[in-house]
């Protein structure tokens, strides 16, 4: 009688699965890797953005490791996922000891492997080439970068299990362009309405930004850090309540 792998070697073979997938779609490195350094360079160099700092490369480096969860954690999960379900490949999964949770898990693991890629490739090129410096807190740099990861992989897969993978291409690809605009994360925020620069902030992009900004500058956000865990909090929840394998 087969004695059922434990759920850590279960979650451990999906994450490698996971970044062998990643690493073989060009599309998908474009989006989470090629996108946000594209920005970087090109409106560091460009100063066309309303930035609000002397050097727009102060401004672009957090919102850009922003841009980078948005890409990675959002879009990329919830279209890659979406038609994983499609086609069928989920249903498979769900035959197998993989639980729902622990795909979950699976995929917010292997999102925060590559965000780790990314940090590293930014600040590197940021550094290196674009002659950016500051007195960064790892520690807050850190937090942030797993909360967000952890509140936009949940909303990527509570589309990509919940809707239509026709549907969840165009509503991710919407969604992320709308927290572009309204959050702050590629202009200065004081830039727009008030209002929406208010409610900018309260969304998971808005308070990543501020997280990762405080982060450069050596502090720690614990607003916008709170922000982030409701986010994490009720994403979770419902992807983990609503998410189907069945097409």
């Amino acid at each position: 009688m087969s004695v059922p792998a434990p759920a850590t070697q279960s979650i451990a073979a999906q994450v490698r699965m996971e970044l062998r997938l990643l690493a073989r779609s060009s599309e998908s490195l474009l989006v989470t890797l090629g996108i946000p350094l594209g920005i970087l360079v090109f409106f560091s160099v460009v100063d066309i953005l309303p930035t609000g700092t002397d050097d727009p490369v102060d401004f672009l480096v957090p919102g850009v490791l922003a841009i980078s969860v948005m890409s990675t954690g959002l879009v990329a999960v919830a279209i890659q996922t979406a038609f994983e379900r499609k086609y069928g490949v989920l249903k498979r999964l769900g035959t197998t000891p993989l639980s729902r949770q622990d795909y979950l898990v699976a995929k917010s693991v292997a999102v925060a492997a590559v965000l780790a890629v990314q940090t590293a490739l930014v600040l590197l090129i940021a550094g290196v080439a674009l002659g950016w410096s500051a007195t960064l807190s790892l520690s807050s740099l850190g937090i942030a970068m797993l909360l967000g990861a952890v509140a936009f992989t949940s909303l990527g897969l509570l589309m990509a299990g919940t809707l239509r993978a026709e549907a969840t291409l165009g509503l991710a690809n919407a969604v992320y362009l709308l927290l572009l605009v309204a959050s702050g994360v590629l202009f200065d925020a004081s830039e727009l309405p008030t209002t929406i620069e208010v409610l900018g902030g309260l969304l998971p992009s808005g308070a990543l930004g501020k997280a990762l900004r405080t982060s450069m500058d050596g502090g720690f956000d614990w607003l916008a850090v709170v922000v982030l865990l409701l986010w994490c909090g009720g994403a979770i929840r419902l992807a983990a309540r609503h998410f189907r394998w069945d097409p």
